[in-house]
């Protein structure tokens, strides 16, 4: 008998877990993984190691925070649920303690646009969140106003959370997040990152809109996000 679809996304958020931790983006039973459903959300249970997940033990959830089954939901409910709930876009959550993302919550600084690449979480900066408790919707109200205009920012004194259309992109969003921290880092030990202007992020910022977008999907007023090339005339076609 098939797998149901339910199983199947459930398995998908234990392989986002699994993926997480094996590329070096979380260590441990930190860090927590979510995904939107027609009637909420399923998260990862709460202190259960990812190698020995099961299907079975990831939780539903509503957006009204009760929860289904046997197992309590990750302590931290209450930002996944915040994010699906103030942000319609958002189809997965990926939140995670990757060392250099922490590292800079720490020093609880927003990070500047060292490089054209923090647009990539939406904005010109990256955000950091204020500090307060994990679990609380203290930090969960604090998340919500970093992440204005953002789809990614870091979690003062904790990590970095960070929201896509699919799990994919949430977690490739989260190893972004990641790398641009690690590359500030090693640049401000080298010297003092050169910080780039308003103006060119905006000019950035426009060409992000439509990356990935062919020409034909493109409306007018876009900025194309790639100058493409000329287009070489293919061969002739032939009749019959």
């Amino acid at each position: 008998m098939p797998p149901s679809p339910s199983t199947d996304l459930r398995q998908a958020v234990i392989d986002t877990c699994l993926t997480m931790n094996a590329t070096g983006l979380n260590q441990g039973t930190s860090g927590n993984v979510s995904l939107r459903t027609d009637d909420g959300f399923l998260i990862t249970p709460s202190g259960v190691p990812y190698a020995q997940m099961t299907p079975e033990q990831i939780v539903p959830m509503g957006l009204d925070g009760t929860y289904e089954g046997d197992w309590l939901p990750s302590s931290e409910w209450r930002m996944h649920l915040d994010i699906y709930a103030a942000r319609p876009e958002a189809g997965a959550v990926v939140h995670t303690h990757s060392t250099h993302a922490t590292a800079l919550s720490c020093l609880r600084e927003e990070i500047p646009p060292f490089h054209y690449m923090i647009a990539v979480a939406g904005g010109t900066t990256l955000r950091c969140a204020d500090y307060a408790t994990f679990g609380t919707a203290e930090l969960s109200a604090a998340m919500l106003r970093a992440l204005e205009g953002r789809s990614a920012c870091l979690l003062a004194n904790h990590g970095t959370i960070a929201f896509g259309p699919t799990l994919d992109k949430a977690l490739w969003l989260a190893g972004e997040v990641e790398a641009l921290c690690k590359q500030y880092v090693v640049a401000r030990q080298i010297g003092t990152p050169t910080i780039l202007s308003q103006a060119e992020m905006d000019a950035v910022l426009a060409r992000f809109a439509t990356y990935g977008k062919q020409a034909k999907d493109l409306s007018e007023g876009d900025v194309a996000a790639v100058d493409a090339p000329r287009r070489r005339a293919g061969p002739p076609k032939t009749e019959g």
